[in-house]
């Protein structure tokens, strides 16, 4: 990192440079007190960091939290053979399920800023805008990915009830508007919180367009079931249509979206976590 501040930044080079974080598509290291690093660790990562150089100075202006729109950008070099990005750093923790002492009033202010920042994304996206074969797209379209996801997560626990939502999603109706902005990957930790509150939402990576239920998935990850509804009016205020087929396609989004946590966070404690979590929302919600 330091060897590309020099290279390209060089104004940067004598901040201090601490690692952060390994996602499973990128590095994450802050830069100074200001800045975070986002470096690819392969090829295929590289176009999710260009699609947020692209796309999120276009959306951030309309959203209402702060999002990492790039403020510097690094080209492939003889040093690092990626295109990367410098964003603000947030300061913050991954959102969770449980926020502390004040829990309550922490879950409402989360479902209220979380729902109006979704209803403000899922505006339409125009022609150009990214698509992606296993997000936004028709839950018919990707059954084979869960139920071979769903085969791995039955060889330890019961999935009946991921299986049920995922079939009720597929039951109902097609999301018939033009493909809205998605996230694309929007789970907690995606989420940054501090003292109650929603201070950013990150990793854009996966930005795309289509069926708005497919980010919507989160509430089964993150809020109680006692503040759900707080989250829904306040997406309803915001976002172009809400109504039960939606609720239904977003539920058997949560359900894909546990089983594949489930099935593929053997490395990852956090997002097994989240998995868990979400399966056992559906469970009760059930």
């Amino acid at each position: 990192m330091a060897n590309l501040l020099c290279e390209q930044h060089p104004d940067l080079a004598g901040q201090p440079v601490r690692l952060l974080a390994h996602g499973w598509d990128n590095v994450m290291a802050r830069v100074g007190d200001d800045l975070l690093a986002r470096l690819p660790r392969r090829e295929a990562s590289a176009q999710l960091v260009v699609a947020e150089q692209v796309w999120l100075p276009v959306l951030a202006p309309h959203l209402p939290l702060p999002v990492p729109v790039p403020i510097r950008t690094g080209a492939p070099s003889s040093t690092y053979p990626f295109p990367w990005s410098l964003t603000p750093y947030f300061p913050g923790v991954p959102a969770v399920s449980d926020t502390g002492k004040d829990a309550d009033v922490a879950h409402a202010a989360v479902a209220g800023a979380l729902g109006r920042f979704l209803g403000a994304l899922h505006q339409p996206a125009p022609p150009n805008a990214p698509r992606n074969t296993f997000r936004g797209v028709p839950l018919a379209d990707r059954e084979h990915v869960d139920s071979r996801n769903a085969s791995a997560v039955a060889r330890v626990e019961d999935v009946t009830h991921l299986l049920e939502a995922l079939e009720a999603g597929r039951s109902a109706r097609r999301w018939a508007g033009p493909p809205a902005w998605l996230h694309g990957d929007l789970h907690p930790a995606n989420l940054l919180v501090h003292d109650g509150r929603v201070r950013a939402v990150i990793d854009f990576g996966d930005i795309t367009s289509g069926d708005p239920a497919t980010d919507l998935a989160v509430v089964w990850m993150l809020l109680p079931s006692h503040v759900r509804e707080r989250f829904w009016s306040a997406y309803a205020s915001t976002a172009t249509h809400v109504d039960g087929e939606l609720v239904l396609r977003a539920r058997a989004w949560a359900a894909a979206f546990a089983l594949i946590f489930l099935a593929h966070s053997a490395d990852n404690r956090q997002m097994a976590a989240i998995g868990r979590t979400t399966s056992q929302a559906l469970r009760d919600d059930g």
